[in-house]
Order: structure tokens, then C-alpha cells, then sequence
């Protein structure tokens, strides 16, 4: 399923009560799990004793989650609930009417503990035909191959030189995001202004954060 190896299947349905019943949910979170997921599968488990690879420095084991869905949208606060309940890195597949969906978030272990993570940016793929969302398992490592998986969903989003590593590709995407917000955050505020010497000193403010972004674009493609 997915292109993924058979020896990695697993196939054990998880009720969803378990990610608000057993954590600190809200109840805002809680209706959005009853509204908007049917049924949660654990499909696969990607690890040393299922592809015959070596364990990463940071991944140990790369979760599939199969998150079927009574809609075709999925509030991005769930997954995070999700990842928060469970330890290792996670891919989820959102089905919906024979259409798939993949997510998954840069997931880092923190310096408090062995099993503690901090999820950054999702990156997802576009809605599909389920047969037409397959993956491929790249790497040596289970470092190597969550890298891969990341790189395949965000697509050209992180999109980067040959050997970069994975974390400094998202840090860039972030800058590049944090930019936009501020350059569009920054024009808004300019239309709003009557007085023309305020106007011209938020333009150069502008104009001062689109060269930061163009030199952060160039960076990531090697200009």
C-alpha cells in the first residue's frame, strides 16, 4: 500500500478516543477529533526490523498513520495532537471518497528528554486518487529514509543543493514564510496610512525585507 515494502504493513486500527481521552485535550480539540476523523489506522511501521536497515541517530522508527476522514479537510491542530501522543516520527495519510492526502511535520527530539519531540512546519502533498500516492524508501538509515519522505511530500518547497541537510533546507523555508508574513503584514498597514512620509518609510521597510527574501530564494537555489 502506498509503495510501501509488505514487510512493513501492520494494519491495527487505533481508537481515536485514546489522543483526547488520555491527554490534555481540549474540548474545542476533542469535537474537531469527533467531527472530522472516522477511523485512524496504524498501517505501517518503518523501522530496523522491517526494512533491514540501520536505526538513525534521531529516527528510530517512522510511524504511517491512515487518518480517514468524514470530510476532505483536517484541522492541522489534530495532527499535532497525534504527534504529541506518540513518540517517533510520524507520516500520515488522510482518505477521504477514494482521494488520499499526505502530511508530515519536521519532528525534532528536544534536549529534555530521550522521548520528548517538538513538531515545526507540516508540508502535505495535493489530494490524489489513493493508488496514485506511492513513496519510495531512499536511504541507509532511518534517518536518511524520514529525510526522503520529507523532501517527497514538500516537493519543490525544500528543494535544495545536493548534501544539505534537511534541517537547514526547513530553516530557510521558515525565514522565507516569516518574510512573506512581514512583507504582507507591511503593505496592508501601508495602504492603510494617509500620511506620505509614514507611507515612504514603510515602503523602505518593504523594499529593505524583499531583498532578505530574495537573497533567501537565491540562496536555495544555489544563486
Amino acid at each position: 500500500m502506498f509503495g510501501l515494502p509488505a514487510s512493513t504493513e501492520f494494519g491495527r486500527r487505533i481508537p481515536k478516543q485514546k489522543f483526547y481521552d488520555h491527554m490534555d485535550c481540549t474540548p474545542a480539540l476533542k469535537r474537531l477529533f469527533v467531527e472530522q476523523i472516522h477511523l485512524i489506522y496504524w498501517r505501517n511501521k518503518l523501522a530496523e526490523t522491517t526494512l533491514n536497515l540501520a536505526a538513525g541517530k534521531t529516527v528510530t522508527e517512522i510511524e504511517v498513520l491512515e487518518v480517514r476522514l468524514h470530510g476532505p479537510q483536517l484541522d492541522e491542530t489534530v495532527l499535532r495532537q497525534i504527534d504529541k501522543g506518540i513518540p517517533y516520527h510520524i507520516l500520515f495519510i488522510l482518505t477521504y471518497e477514494g482521494k488520499a492526502q499526505a502530511w508530515i511535520g519536521y519532528k525534532e527530539r528536544t534536549a529534555s528528554g530521550h522521548c520528548a519531540y517538538k513538531v515545526g512546519q507540516y508540508y502535505h502533498t495535493a489530494w490524489m486518487p489513493e493508488e496514485k500516492l506511492q513513496f519510495q524508501i531512499e536511504g541507509l538509515n532511518l534517518d536518511a529514509v524520514y529525510e526522503s519522505l520529507v523532501r517527497q511530500i514538500a516537493g519543490e518547497v525544500l528543494q535544495a543543493d545536493s548534501g544539505e541537510r534537511l534541517k537547514d533546507t526547513i530553516a530557510r523555508d521558515e525565514q522565507r514564510r516569516q518574510l512573506e508574513k512581514q512583507i504582507a503584514a507591511l503593505e496592508r498597514k501601508m495602504h492603510k496610512e494617509k500620511q506620505l512620509n509614514r507611507r515612504m518609510e514603510i515602503h523602505e521597510q518593504v523594499k529593505r525585507l524583499e531583498n532578505e527574501l530574495l537573497a533567501c530564494i537565491g540562496e536555495r537555489n544555489g544563486y
